[in-house]
């Protein structure tokens, strides 16, 4: 793989670059309940050395009945200033699955006009199969003032979405997994419905990856998309069970240079709610 600070980078890499003083690594591991793993007990347990923990749920809008929506642009400038991560500095994020959680906190930077931040491609277990070094104790960090820009066109709303589901355009991509797109799986949050929303693509975001957990080459992945009938030349709204991995896919797309892209941050957690909104199932 061809490294890029900007979206993904390699374990060689980040263990070539380990030292530099203007590095910022962020462990942004997260699960979903039945997976039974406690993330901040993992991290403490053990991390690439200089990580900081980035914590998806309490980083983010508290005013939400939405899981971990994106927080007030003050709310992430204040949590950053306090782990020592803000202007001039290189942001690695990896998760302990691989290649799960990381890219919302990619997308999360993004969002708040931040473009040195990168993806771990194969994470905390790619590095550790490698037999890299580990800590125990996190970094002892200095307030560092970080400037935002909020770049409204990565994100969308249950309204934009409706709109583009009604007209066919943006298309949306859906991460989930085949059978709750389908809906012939149940969602893992209760008093959703299931099914899709109507005239969405769906690219399981692990289709994207290769079996070690790390992204596909960029003609592997432009395959994936073309098979799902995603046109790569037109926008795209990213979508999935609460706007994590619709952030796998976005990644994704910026690799192969396709960044006419947002993401429905309230994705299926808030479509499946309102009994207003239409949804599909099947393949249709």
């Amino acid at each position: 793989m061809t490294d890029d600070p900007k979206t993904l980078v390699s374990t060689d890499w980040l263990a070539k670059h380990l030292k530099d003083p203007d590095l910022r690594i962020l462990d942004a591991s997260w699960y979903l309940p039945a997976d039974g793993r406690d993330p901040k007990a993992e991290y403490d347990a053990a991390h690439i050395p200089g990580a900081r923990f980035f914590d998806i749920d309490e980083i983010s809008d508290a005013r939400s009945s939405l899981p971990h929506m994106a927080p007030p642009i003050e709310k992430f400038m204040s949590r950053m200033r306090t782990m020592g991560v803000g202007d001039g500095h290189q942001v690695v994020v990896y998760d302990g699955a691989g290649i799960m959680s990381a890219p919302r906190v990619w997308w999360l930077f993004k969002l708040m006009g931040q473009e040195n931040v990168a993806v771990l491609d194969g994470g905390f277990p790619k590095w550790l199969a490698e037999g890299r070094e580990t800590e125990d104790m996190p970094p002892i960090p200095r307030d560092r003032h970080m400037t935002v820009r909020f770049q409204n066109q990565l994100v969308r709303d249950v309204t934009q979405v409706a709109h583009a589901s009604k007209l066919g355009a943006p298309q949306i991509v859906d991460a989930r997994a085949a059978a709750r797109f389908r809906g012939e799986a149940p969602e893992p949050r209760e008093g959703l419905r299931a099914g899709h929303i109507p005239g969405s693509r769906n690219v399981p975001f692990g289709e994207l990856l290769t079996p070690d957990n790390t992204f596909k080459s960029p003609d592997d992945t432009k395959a994936v998309f073309e098979a799902a009938g995603v046109d790569l030349g037109k926008p795209i709204i990213t979508s999935c069970g609460s706007g994590v991995t619709a952030a796998v896919v976005a990644l994704a797309l910026e690799r192969l240079g396709h960044q006419d892209w947002a993401l429905y941050d309230g994705s299926w957690a808030e479509w499946g709610m309102f009994p207003t909104v239409p949804i599909a199932t099947g393949d249709a």
